[in-house]
């Protein structure tokens, strides 16, 4: 392992993390509000980066070990020095821990009880953080710094390490590039969408960086739920499904084919979830709560999109719901959005996959001696990427599983245990009972938080990079 090339690049990322203050301490000045959280933090992560990029400084090759380290280790400074400011505004350091690497990470499950008290500056700062985490930091920095984009592919396959790669162009650092201006480009389309529908900048900027990020951070503790407006939530319903597309897939398609899109397995499967789970949603709310059709609809539409795609936004508290209708989101929590978008969850390539090679068993167990390839896209899926995939699904449930145990023995109640698990290994935000979308995660247990701030990392960098970092052949030389 080589340590000083890990260390080099970590200053770097710093001294640019620290650049990134910037914005919202002139949100501070603009408001007249407080600048020293965004001072403080800004003098500290530049002096650690600079210090680590100026002491370590290498320009030894990185291999897959490496960029495993520098990936992992990224998010969790990015946590520790992304929490300086709120440390500095007042919230306690493990509670700040939490809330930053809930942003980063785009899960959107909040500390704040209250979140109004807080400055607008801090809640920019909250809601920023799950714009710039929701492409990705790794992606970021590869695309705008020459000296990440030597190894990019391999730092970006430790962030991302999907089922697939989707390259859009040969050079790493371009297929950065391009993902950021798509990104960029919606980001502006929305802000605008929800200025024209009533919001204010601030507001349209804020709840912008929460839906293109999939993290569902809003600076009213009621959320979407404040502003009562079905147009508002329309146009939010829109973007939070836009961005848990294949972001590569929206670029080719407008791009290179129109049509494209529409052919795609993994696309096609994400927008059925979508409709078959509102659907039966409907009916459930309808039986359930005696709602009219037009409500019924409004709700179910938006709850299923925002927890599909792991944003966590909320237009009701869908906590006081019956088990029938709370049921249908807790199952469209353990499928996430499609591989490529700021979304997180296992990832809708990987559940279809599975259903096919389910399908594959079933028909094999009647031909045994046919042969008949399990297919994605009109291309044969390789035998090493299912047993990833499945490898996978492992390790992401006994992950669950542990976490689910460990919660629940500090007292916590069962359904409470299964959702702060599920919720934050998803990235996904809200869940039932104690930790609802009208709550916080506050009440829970110290280490609990210290848990579900692991699976949040955990979930994030996708199981692999973070969990192959504790088996002993990592270490050895």
């Amino acid at each position: 392992m080589n340590q000083k090339v890990i260390l080099s690049v970590l200053g770097t990322l710093l001294r640019f993390l620290g650049m990134m203050m910037i914005v919202p301490l002139l949100v501070a000045f603009y408001y007249h509000e407080s600048p020293l959280p965004f001072l403080i933090g800004i003098g500290l992560t530049e002096i650690t980066g600079i210090y680590l990029w100026s002491s370590y400084k290498s320009d030894d090759d990185w291999k897959l070990r490496e960029a495993f380290a520098i990936v992992a280790f990224s998010w969790l400074a990015a946590m520790f020095f992304g929490a300086i400011p709120f440390i500095v505004e007042g919230i306690s350091p493990l509670n700040a821990f939490f809330e930053t690497m809930s942003g980063f990470t785009t899960t959107g499950s909040s500390i704040l009880d209250n979140i109004e008290s807080h400055s607008k500056s801090i809640l920019f700062w909250r809601s920023m953080i799950i714009w710039v985490g929701g492409m990705g930091i790794i992606v970021l920095f590869v695309a705008i710094l020459p000296k990440l984009a030597i190894a990019g592919r391999q730092l970006v396959r430790a962030e991302a390490p999907g089922p697939t790669e989707d390259k859009i162009k040969p050079r790493i650092r371009d297929t950065a590039k391009i993902l950021w201006m798509v990104y960029v480009v919606l980001s502006a389309l929305e802000v605008a969408a929800l200025h024209l529908a009533g919001m204010s900048t601030y507001d349209a900027v804020t709840h912008m960086f929460a839906s293109m990020g999939t993290g569902g951070f809003s600076p009213y503790g009621r959320g979407i739920e404040a502003f009562n407006s079905p147009l508002i939530e329309a146009i939010l319903i829109l973007f939070m499904f836009i961005a848990g597309a294949n972001f590569a897939l929206l670029y080719r398609t407008l791009y290179v084919n129109h049509k494209i899109i529409f052919k795609d397995e993994e696309f096609k499967f994400y927008t059925a979830v979508v409709v078959v789970a509102t659907a039966v949603l409907i009916l459930a709310l309808r039986r359930d709560i005696g709602a009219d059709p037009f409500t019924c609809l409004r709700y179910a539409l938006f709850q299923v999109v925002s927890l599909l795609t792991t944003t966590g936004f909320a237009n009701t508290d869908f906590n006081l719901w019956p088990d029938s209708s709370r049921i249908v989101l807790l199952l469209v929590m353990f499928i996430g959005g499609c591989a490529g978008s700021t979304a997180g969850g296992p990832k809708a390539i990987r559940i279809l996959l599975l259903l096919k090679y389910a399908r594959w068993e079933l028909f094999r167990s009647v031909h045994p001696k046919a042969v008949k390839p399990i297919k994605f896209n009109g291309k044969t899926v390789p035998e090493n990427t299912m047993q990833e995939i499945i490898s996978f699904v492992v390790i992401y449930f006994l992950v669950f599983i542990a976490s689910t145990f460990c919660i629940s023995i500090m007292g916590v109640d069962i359904l409470t245990s299964i959702t702060a698990s599920i919720t934050t290994l998803g990235n996904i935000g809200p869940g039932f009972n104690l930790v609802g979308p009208m709550a916080s995660f506050n009440g829970m247990p110290a280490l609990a938080k210290v848990i579900m701030i692991a699976n949040m990392w955990i979930g994030r960098l996708e199981v692999f990079t973070v969990i192959v970092m504790f088996t002993p052949e990592f270490w050895k030389k």
